[in-house]
C-alpha cells in the first residue's frame, strides 16, 4: 500500500466545505438477498465489494466476493439459499455527509484508507468520498489547507480494505 502524504496549495478557503458537496453516489446490496443474488450483481457491476444496507437504508456493513466465495463454497453451504447477512463484514470506517472536508481527509489519513462510506447522522447510506477527490478538490480551490497526495494510490486502497478499521 502506497503511503498517503500531506500536500499544500494555494489560498482558498475549503475548511468550511462539507464532506456532502463532493459525494460520490453508492450503490447497495440489500441484506434481504442471497448470497448468489449479491454475486451475481457485483458481477453485473463488475465491483468486487459493495455496502450493505437494510430496508430502511441504514449501513450494516460490507460484503466482499471473495469472502463470500470462500466461505460459502469452501463451507459447502448453497449460495442460492445462503442469506448474505452472515458474511458482512461490520465496523467499517465512515464518515458523516455533514462533516467538514477536512475532517474526512483527516479521519481517512489515520486510518490509511482511500475510501470512505458517506452516512447520514441516523447512518443511513448517502455514497461514498475517496482521498482523490479532496485533493482535487484542493487543487481546483486553489486551498493552502493540507490534502493528500495521492499519486499511486488508485487501486491502492479500497472499501473491501475497510473491514475492521472503524474510524467514527
Amino acid at each position: 500500500m502506497e503511503q498517503i502524504k500531506p500536500n499544500y496549495f494555494g489560498d482558498a478557503n475549503i475548511e468550511a466545505r462539507t464532506v456532502k458537496d463532493i459525494i460520490e453516489p453508492a450503490k447497495s446490496i440489500s441484506n434481504q438477498v442471497t448470497v448468489r443474488a449479491a454475486l451475481d450483481e457485483m458481477q453485473a457491476r463488475a465491483i468486487d465489494s459493495s455496502p450493505v444496507v437494510d430496508q430502511c437504508g441504514e449501513l450494516l456493513g460490507i460484503l466482499s466476493k471473495n469472502k463470500m466465495n470462500r466461505n460459502v463454497g469452501g463451507f459447502g453451504h448453497d449460495p442460492k439459499t445462503e442469506p448474505v447477512e452472515a458474511h458482512i463484514e461490520k465496523n467499517n470506517a465512515y464518515c458523516f455527509e455533514d462533516q467538514t472536508i477536512t475532517e474526512a481527509e483527516q479521519m481517512m489519513l489515520n486510518a490509511k484508507l482511500g475510501e470512505v462510506f458517506v452516512v447520514t447522522r441516523e447512518k443511513l447510506l448517502v455514497g461514498t468520498i475517496n482521498i482523490e477527490a479532496i485533493a482535487q478538490e484542493g487543487k481546483k480551490l486553489g486551498s493552502r489547507h493540507r490534502f493528500a497526495d495521492v499519486e499511486g494510490l488508485n487501486g491502492a486502497t479500497g472499501m473491501s480494505d475497510m473491514a475492521g478499521k472503524a474510524a467514527r
